[in-house]
């Protein structure tokens, strides 16, 4: 997959500025959601919403991506969390009731079955840290296992090409430099 240049990424930029400034001429950026501008950001691959529907055809009928998606947000692009607030974690994962803590682990242990994370345990129980393992390189094992259908890969494919994502193109020059 070739590069996207910073050159190409600020012209794309300017243009997309360019279109939406003539589509909301009276707009006022402090309605914007800024990154640069306040905290409580983080970065999430463009990809996600393939990945996480891939996720979820791979947890046979029992939807992972919402518990995946609260454990991203709480990185801080360190692919590190610490588990502390499974309650809280269960809620925003969407579990609420009785067994909303015991339905939250059940999501992050298909999670971690399936790769997509490790766990470990702790001072919090048996899921207190948990490490986000690079979600394009789990998919692409399942995809060479036979796990991952045609249609969901090339599509995720095609998006990482568009995007310029070259996670698989750096693993495999890490694998043959480690050789």
């Amino acid at each position: 997959m070739a590069k996207t240049t910073s050159a190409q990424v600020s012209k794309i930029q300017q243009q997309k500025a360019s279109l939406r400034n003539s589509l909301w001429p009276t707009l006022d950026e402090q309605y914007l959601w800024g990154y640069k501008k306040v905290d409580g950001w983080l970065n999430v691959p463009r990809a996600m919403p393939l990945l996480l529907q891939i996720m979820d055809r791979m947890s046979n009928g029992k939807p992972v991506s919402a518990t995946y998606l609260d454990l991203w947000f709480r990185t801080y692009n360190d692919s590190f969390v610490v588990a502390n607030s499974q309650r809280q974690m269960a809620f925003y994962s969407g579990f609420t009731g009785e067994r909303a803590e015991h339905t939250w682990a059940s999501r992050v242990r298909i999670l971690a079955d399936l790769g997509f994370i490790d766990v470990k345990s702790g001072s919090n129980g048996p899921i207190s840290y948990i490490l986000i393992w690079n979600p394009y390189l789990v998919v692409k094992h399942h995809r060479e296992a036979g796990r991952v259908d045609d249609r969901s890969y090339n599509a995720l494919m095609e998006r990482m090409i568009e995007i310029g994502a070259s996670d698989l193109e750096a693993a495999a020059a890490g694998a043959e430099a480690a050789k």
